[in-house]
């Protein structure tokens, strides 16, 4: 990671935190993306860190000027890793039709906005990359997941048609499909669970880094299961 360029959406959250750290013990140049508009305590920081709160990524035109603020900062943008997305959890006869269009909005249409934006720069890098975090939910849909399993289906099938689309320019595309993920919100909505099933962040982080690694190259268009942390 010496010296890479890293964007990271969702930035401020328990994954985004995990990468960004584990990046930045890795020497890289990181851009800190996210909605909220006040950052956590603990983020990396420095002059190799460049934090963007406040950034609507369903507006393209925003994700476009965070994209490029980063790539001015520090030259260009070698990885794209689009962590930014949201959940819910309701069944389709009593839930809101709005989640439909909500769960797309903020976990593909997110992670489209970003990716384009971030091609024209990535299409400069001598190693580029762009991970993405679906879902092993959308393989096989459980209980009240319709909307955010859809969702996540989509960002998967974003993933392959941007590996197609890219793979001649020397941009790979790949993502991620953790099951659930060890954070103090699982922890508090599922007391009784088997936490030691659950992914742990870091364990999450270090395979999307490797995907974002110049070591990655001959990867491209993958779904990478990263169900438990055994």
């Amino acid at each position: 990671m010496s010296a890479r360029v890293i964007a990271i959406t969702g930035a401020f959250g328990v994954l985004g935190q995990a990468v960004a750290r584990a990046a930045a013990g890795q020497g890289a140049r990181l851009a800190l993306i996210d909605f909220a508009k006040d950052a956590p305590a603990g983020l990396p920081s420095g002059p190799d860190v460049l934090v963007l709160a406040g950034v609507d990524l369903t507006d393209a035109n925003q994700t476009g000027a965070a994209i490029d603020a980063t790539a001015d900062r520090f030259g260009g943008i070698d990885a794209l890793l689009n962590i930014a997305g949201g959940f819910t959890w309701e069944t389709l006869q009593a839930g809101s039709w709005e989640s439909w269009p909500a769960m797309y909005r903020l976990n593909v249409l997110t992670a489209a906005n970003a990716s384009r934006s971030a091609i024209p720069h990535l299409k400069r890098s001598a190693a580029a990359r762009i991970v993405s975090v679906g879902s092993a939910a959308a393989l096989k849909a459980g209980l009240g997941m319709g909307a955010y399993a859809a969702a996540k289906a989509g960002v998967h099938s974003l993933t392959q048609a941007l590996a197609e689309e890219l793979k001649g320019d020397g941009v790979t595309v790949n993502a991620v499909l953790p099951s659930i993920i060890d954070t103090p919100t699982n922890r508090k909505d599922m007391p009784d669970a088997d936490f030691s099933a659950w992914v742990a962040p870091g364990d999450l982080a270090a395979v999307m880094l490797f995907l974002a690694s110049e070591a990655a190259g001959a990867v491209t268009g993958a779904l990478i299961p990263v169900t438990n942390r055994t």
